[in-house]
């Protein structure tokens, strides 16, 4: 998070994140295996078939099915209230920093990665593409500083749900410091529409808990409106609607079957990237065992 360019940022994370998986067990893990090739020069020889080599006396590697042709597009809040950070960085620089990493490694895959921001009203829009300079324009919107006053949840649901006619994987990524009433009427559309939709709900971690010390006086960046608190009396209520709040919205996810992360954003990237992938494989495997059974889906 020292890196100055996003780009560069993003970057580190995947490059981290690869290096990471190579040491690990998980080699393949967000990969289906389809079938069987001859081997050739340069292949990954982690990838032969022993078993077939020992019936055949040939060299066959096992093809990998990437989730690839994705369209992606990021819906980005930044609004003031992203402006706050206890960390050294704040939640804007946090939530870009992922959206970032996400087009960059989706990227990489050759999927088609679009951009929308918004705080009070819709700000840039960029389709989802895959072409030459279009991660460069995407970083660029990604780094522009929050100023709206306000977060409006409706305004850009409703949008891309409006703008985008193939299906693809939406990413929600704000602090969802808003009501939430009709929320879950938008993403009903957009699964409706057959999009896949992943939820990133970013805290900073004196959010969690009111981690103030001292009595002071907090002004709403949003609404400017000021408040004397003292952490210590305010604590214990503070904590209960808090926790409502996140209850609500990772049970609305549930029942709609969108993918739900909570991030403090004192955490690694790398583990929000591993846990996307983990929950789209999942569900890859859950959407080709339903289609698989023959029955249209009922068991």
């Amino acid at each position: 998070m020292t890196i100055r360019s996003l780009e560069l940022r993003a970057r580190a994370v995947v490059e981290g994140f690869w290096s990471g998986i190579h040491r690990s067990p998980y080699h393949g893990f967000s990969v289906e295996f389809t079938e069987y090739r001859q081997y050739t020069p340069g292949d990954d020889p982690r990838y032969l078939d022993w078993r077939v080599f020992a019936r055949s006396d040939r060299y066959f590697i096992k093809k990998y099915e990437d989730e690839t042709n994705l369209r992606m597009h990021l819906l980005v809040d930044q609004s003031r209230s992203m402006e706050y950070g206890s960390t050294g960085y704040t939640k804007g620089v946090y939530a870009g920093t992922l959206a970032a990493t996400l087009a960059y490694f989706l990227h990489l895959q050759g999927d088609a990665v679009g951009l929308l921001t918004f705080d009070e009203q819709v700000r840039d829009y960029l389709p989802a593409r895959h072409r030459v300079g279009h991660l460069r324009h995407l970083m660029l919107a990604l780094e522009r500083p929050a100023a709206g006053r306000a977060t409006d949840l409706e305004a850009p649901l409703e949008r891309i749900t409006s703008l985008i006619r193939k299906r693809g994987l939406v990413a929600l990524i704000s602090d969802f410091l808003a009501p939430l009433d009709r929320l879950e009427r938008n993403l009903i559309a957009l699964t409706a529409g057959g999009h896949e939709v992943a939820v990133f709900h970013i805290v900073d971690p004196a959010e969690l808990n009111l981690g103030i010390d001292a009595p002071s006086l907090f002004e709403d960046v949003e609404s400017t409106r000021r408040l004397y608190i003292d952490p210590a009396a305010a604590r214990a209520g503070y904590v209960k609607k808090f926790n409502a709040h996140c209850d609500a919205l990772r049970a609305s996810c549930r029942k709609l079957g969108v993918g739900y992360q909570l991030l403090s954003s004192g955490q690694p990237l790398e583990i929000a990237l591993f846990e996307f992938l983990q929950q789209r494989m999942r569900k890859g495997r859950q959407f080709r065992r339903t289609r698989g059974n023959g029955n249209g889906g009922r068991s």
